[in-house]
């Protein structure tokens, strides 16, 4: 009995937040995916907050547009230029450890003059706060000499399969974006192999015309006509 009710106590902190600690601080920042359109000639900056002494992965894709490429730049909270491209289809880049503000990104498009950009991008943050939390989880139990299972088994058991679904989640969204990206690549091909298809026709009809008109020329009877 006292074993059934140790496992009733773990799977009821697992699902339910610790009372006395939802007020005491920040709420944990989440990941975020975010696509928009980016205008010909414009520049789009967003702003995410971090905490202190985290992990920020930042990954973003050009999905549409002609060529697929836009500048990115990448600032700390101080101002301070970390990541700086030109005229990339996407990247990957990974702050760490990061202080404690508002980072800035940054997506130029203003070397198109008429081409826009579908712009997709995606923040990853692996915070040593969250870390924490998931240790306090086994202070809720009662000693591990009644349970007859290890806590320690069951927490890596659970940390590890936390691990591979948040990471099977951002896999996914990244097919997406390749999907996306790929669905607009087959599109525009579609668009201009029918355009020059519909020219190759229009000329193959243009020259059977001239050909007829020509050979009648030839055999039209221009002798003249007896009076």
């Amino acid at each position: 009995m006292m074993a059934a009710g140790a496992a009733l106590g773990l799977a009821l902190w697992l699902l339910l937040p610790p009372l006395g600690v939802g007020g005491a601080g920040p709420p944990p920042i989440q990941d975020g995916e975010f696509t928009f359109l980016l205008p010909a000639g414009r520049k789009q900056c967003f702003y995410q907050s971090a905490p202190a002494n985290a992990s920020l992965e930042t990954e973003y894709q050009v999905i549409g547009g002609a060529g697929l490429d836009v500048d990115f730049s990448l600032e700390s909270p101080q101002g301070v230029l970390l990541v700086s491209e030109s005229r990339k289809a996407d990247g990957v880049h990974t702050v760490e450890p990061t202080e404690a503000g508002d980072y800035k990104l940054c997506f130029d498009n203003s070397f198109s003059t008429i081409s826009e950009k579908l712009v997709f991008f995606e923040l990853i943050f692996d915070s040593l706060q969250d870390e924490e939390e998931v240790e306090g989880w086994a202070e809720a139990v009662e000693p591990e000499e009644i349970l007859d299972v290890k806590m320690e088994d069951i927490k890596e058991s659970i940390e590890t399969m936390r691990t591979r679904l948040e990471r099977s989640i951002q896999v996914l969204t990244l097919l997406r974006a390749f999907e996306a990206r790929d669905r607009n690549l087959q599109e525009g091909n579609l668009e201009r192999v029918n355009f020059w298809s519909a020219v190759n026709v229009a000329v193959l009809l243009l020259v059977a015309v001239l050909q007829v008109c020509t050979l009648k020329r030839f055999f039209q009877d221009k002798r003249p006509v007896p009076t």
